[in-house]
């Protein structure tokens, strides 16, 4: 266990909010071909700093943080330390780190054992898949760092911080501030075997190799759980055909090939666009099962990243459903927070 120095060790139990921030986010081909901007391990070290600022200045004492490879939280803790600027404690979970995106996964369940209330995650959609993966039903609060940054909110950290401690410690509720994400559902044989948060993919090729998916022409078909056409990523494709609110009980099928007449223009990733060939678009309805094509072998991209691969004797479908991971909307929070009081510093004799 690793604390800041100088504060005294709490009893375990108090832990309440956790912070999960993937090293590798925002870094992968598509920033590279892309032009797009990178968010660097400093700058994440930064928002971290700020999202402990945040958590602080609400009452948080102790916080949890998944350690990794560029040691983002020893980081963020020594500046707050040499600029004198008051912090939860912090403590790593006891894992092993590996630098492989389960790392997130393992540090979410073992967030979980602990009875954290609050995840906040630092990274782009493939990042919040692998979290809601490990934290079951405790809420996330995703920022973006990532490539792809559907789910993830583009909110500053100290908002964020103050956001994640409300929840985890003043009693809002969850349920109210948050919207269950739906998801996708992959069966291999009947069996449920992974799943994704905001599109899933076939292409072609045998090995998952590099995760990234830049390259359009490589696609056969996309489900998606919304599609929004000013969002980027696999989903895009979806959101120039049929825009999918992340609330609607309704997803969308497509079948794609290089050869199809009908044609969109899409932002598949950060200064990205591709001319996509369309065969047939439909809505998916919550329990509806998309048989994935019979070719094999055949790979399975989950949002955004190559993840499966399948072959000879395996029978797969996607199903759309509506129990997916707590996603905190902070406007929402913060709005509560103000309702409640939780910024009002008034002196207690104050008549107002």
């Amino acid at each position: 266990m690793w604390l800041l120095p100088g504060r005294a060790a709490l009893n375990q139990d108090v832990v309440r909010v956790g912070i999960i921030a993937n090293p590798a986010s925002g870094k992968d081909i598509r920033r590279l071909v892309g032009h797009a901007t990178v968010v660097d391990n400093q700058g994440k070290v930064a928002i971290i700093r700020r999202v402990l600022i945040g958590l602080r200045a609400l009452g948080v004492e102790r916080a949890l943080i998944m350690p990794d490879t560029y040691h983002l939280g020893e980081r963020a803790i020594d500046g707050l330390s040499y600029a004198d600027q008051e912090a939860p404690a912090l403590e790593l979970v006891d894992m092993p780190v590996t630098g492989e995106p389960e790392d997130s996964e393992h540090a979410a369940r073992l967030m979980a054992e602990r009875g954290v209330r609050v995840v906040v995650v630092l990274g782009g959609d493939g990042t919040v898949r692998m979290v809601s993966k490990g934290a079951g039903n405790i809420p996330l609060l995703p920022l973006s760092t990532g490539t792809n940054n559907v789910l993830p909110t583009f909110v500053e950290g100290t908002v964020a911080g103050m956001a994640a401690a409300a929840v985890a410690l003043h009693g809002i509720d969850a349920v109210r501030v948050s919207i269950r994400h739906k998801w996708l559902e992959l069966l291999v044989n009947g069996a449920s075997v992974d799943g994704a948060l905001v599109d899933m993919a076939t292409l072609a090729g045998r090995f998952v190799g590099a995760r990234a998916v830049w390259n359009a022409g490589d696609l056969r078909q996309v489900m998606v759980t919304r599609a929004d056409p000013a969002s980027i990523g696999i989903s895009a494709i979806a959101g120039a055909l049929h825009p999918v609110d992340p609330e609607e009980p309704l997803g969308v099928a497509l079948q794609l090939s290089p050869q199809a007449r009908r044609r969109v223009l899409a932002a598949i990733g950060p200064g990205i666009l591709a001319e996509v060939g369309v065969v047939s678009a439909s809505r998916l309805a919550l329990g509806e099962a998309v048989a994935v094509v019979p070719e094999r072998p055949i790979l399975l991209a989950m949002d955004g990243e190559r993840a499966v691969a399948l072959h000879e004797g395996e029978d797969a479908a996607v199903r759309l459903r509506d129990d997916g991971p707590w996603l905190l909307d902070p406007g929402l929070v913060m709005r509560e927070v103000v309702a409640r009081g939780l910024l009002d510093r008034s002196p207690k004799d104050d008549a107002r």
